[in-house]
């Protein structure tokens, strides 16, 4: 069974950076052929992808996070990051990662708060 995990999350000032993490144990060899998704969830709203990675390491972002979050893998480590650059209080939301081809059961997420 996968255990997805999301860690990095905190309370920044707007203009800072955080780096997330979601680890995938148990995925095998299954996590380097699934795409994989970063996902957030404010107060109120429905869940929405904010940046994807391809098993090519292509990737796209949601028009709210484009130039300012990069999102990465590291298929040995079964890991999927998110690098998020000059945040603002709008990005402030719980945050989650998931498979895109295969989705696995969903983790508890990390919260992220900006405040301004």
């Amino acid at each position: 069974q996968v255990q997805l995990v999301e860690s990095g999350g905190g309370l920044v000032q707007a203009g800072a950076s955080l780096r997330l993490s979601c680890a995938a144990s148990g995925s095998g060899s299954i996590f380097r052929i699934n795409p994989m998704g970063w996902f957030r969830q404010a107060p109120g709203k429905q869940r929405e992808l904010v940046a994807r990675i391809s098993s090519g390491e292509s990737t796209i972002y949601a028009d709210s996070v484009k130039g300012r979050f990069t999102i990465s893998r590291d298929n040995a480590k079964k890991t999927v990051y998110l690098q998020m650059n000059s945040l603002t209080p709008e990005d402030t939301a719980l945050y989650y990662c998931n498979g895109l081809s295969i989705e696995w059961a969903w983790g508890q997420g990390t919260q992220v708060t900006v405040s301004s």
